[in-house]
C-alpha cells in the first residue's frame, strides 16, 4: 500500500534497518569527507596562492574554511536526503517538502559557518599575531570541510525528532552568540535583545536571519513533531500544531520587522509569540493527556518565571535584555523538550507501551 503524506516525509526517521545498510551509509559518509577534503584543499591553492594566511578575519584560513564548510554542509545534507529518500519515496515531493529540506540544509550550513568562524576567532586569542603556513592552510581547511561533510551527511541519513531538536538548539545558540560577539555596539545589552538586529552590519543581519530561519524550523518541526502522537482529544493535535506554527511564524516576523523601524509590529509579534506559548503550555494537559506530568509542571514553572521577570522589569529591577534572554531560553528549551517528549510518547504508543 502506498505510504500517505503524513506517514512518509523527507524529515521522518530514516535509520537503516540492517547492519549492511549502516555500513553503506558509513562508507558514503567517509567518501563525502574524502571528496570534501580533496576539493577544498585543491581550491585553496589558487585562493591563497601557496602563501601564509591569518587564523581569522578577512582573507584568513578560518574564513575560507567556514565558507567552504557551509557549502559542503548543504551538498552533503541534500545528498544524504537523496540517498535515503530516493529508493523509498512514492509520489511527488511537495512544495512544503522542498522548504523543509532547504531550511534544515541551510541550518546545517549556518552551523558550520558560525561554528568554524567562532573556532578560528577563539584560536586567534590563543595564538596572537600567528599566521598559518601554506601547507597547513590546505590541510586545515580541507579537514574542516571533511568533518563537516561527514557530520552533515550522517545527520541527513539518520534524521529523527531527537536529532532535529538538537539541530534547532545548536543553530539558534550559535546564531545569537555570534551576533552578540560581533555587534558593532558593545553596549547593545543596555537597550534590549532586539537591538542586535537594528543596524545594517553583519552582526545584525546574522541576528535577523537566525530568527527568520529558526522560525521556519519551528514551523517545520511543528508539523512533524505532532504526527501520530496519541491523544483522546479530537482536535488536540491540530491545536497544538497551530500554537507551535504561530510561535514559529511570529519568531520569523520578529527578525523581519526590526524594532527600530517597525516598533509596533515587532512588539506585537513578540508579544503574540509569548501568548501562543502560554496558551499551549496551559492547554497541553487537555489537548494531549498522555504527556508526562513532569513535563507539564516544567512548562507551568517556565511561564511563572517569565511572568515574574516581566514584573521585576516593570518595577525597574531587571533590564529588558535580561528578561528577553531568559524568556527566550525557556521558551525554546520547552519546545525542544516537547519535541523529545512527543516523540517518546509516539514511540511508546507504536510498541504498545501503556501511558
Amino acid at each position: 500500500m502506498p505510504a500517505s503524506r503524513s506517514s512518509v516525509s523527507p524529515l521522518s526517521a530514516t535509520r537503516a534497518t540492517s547492519t549492511a545498510s549502516e555500513r553503506s551509509l558509513e562508507t558514503l559518509g567517509l567518501w563525502m569527507a574524502i571528496v570534501a577534503f580533496v576539493l577544498v584543499g585543491v581550491i585553496a591553492l589558487p585562493v591563497f596562492g601557496l602563501g601564509s594566511a591569518p587564523i581569522a578575519g578577512e582573507g584568513s584560513v578560518g574564513q575560507y574554511a567556514a565558507i567552504a564548510s557551509a557549502v559542503t554542509a548543504i551538498v552533503a545534507f541534500v545528498g544524504g536526503r537523496l540517498v535515503v529518500d530516493g529508493p523509498t519515496r512514492r509520489g511527488r515531493i511537495g512544495v512544503l517538502d522542498v522548504i523543509d529540506i532547504a531550511a534544515f540544509a541551510f541550518a546545517h550550513a549556518v552551523i558550520a559557518l558560525l561554528g568554524w568562524t567562532l573556532t578560528a576567532t577563539i584560536l586567534t586569542h590563543g595564538f596572537i599575531d600567528a599566521v598559518v603556513f601554506p601547507l597547513p592552510v590546505l590541510l586545515l581547511s580541507g579537514a574542516a570541510a571533511a568533518l563537516t561533510g561527514y557530520v552533515a551527511f550522517l545527520s541527513a541519513t539518520h534524521l529523527d525528532m531527537q536529532l532535529l531538536a538538537i539541530v534547532l538548539a545548536t543553530f539558534l545558540s550559535l546564531g545569537i552568540i555570534t551576533s552578540m560577539l560581533t555587534a558593532s555596539d558593545p553596549h547593545w545589552w543596555q537597550e534590549n535583545l532586539s537591538a542586535l538586529g537594528m543596524t545594517d552590519d553583519l552582526s545584525a543581519r546574522t541576528f535577523n536571519l537566525t530568527l527568520i530561519v529558526a522560525g521556519i524550523l519551528v514551523t517545520t518541526l511543528a508539523r512533524y513533531a505532532t504526527q501520530r502522537v496519541p491523544t483522546s482529544h479530537p482536535r488536540g493535535i491540530a491545536r497544538v500544531r497551530t500554537c507551535l506554527v504561530v510561535v514559529g511564524i511570529f519568531l520569523g516576523l520578529v527578525g523581519v520587522f526590526h524594532v527600530d523601524d517597525f516598533f509596533a509590529i515587532h512588539t506585537g509579534v513578540a508579544s503574540g509569540m509569548a501568548v501562543a506559548f502560554s496558551i499551549l503550555v496551559f492547554a497541553l494537559r487537555r489537548w494531549i493527556p498522555g504527556m508526562p506530568s513532569t513535563f507539564l509542571l516544567l512548562g507551568y514553572l517556565f511561564v511563572a518565571v517569565i511572568v515574574t521577570l516581566a514584573v521585576l522589569f516593570g518595577v525597574g529591577y531587571y533590564t529588558l535584555t535580561a528578561v528577553e534572554l531568559v524568556a527566550g531560553i525557556l521558551v525554546f528549551t520547552w519546545i525542544i523538550l516537547f519535541i523529545r517528549s512527543a516523540d517518546a510518547l509516539r514511540r511508546d504508543a507504536e510498541v504498545g507501551v501503556p501511558g
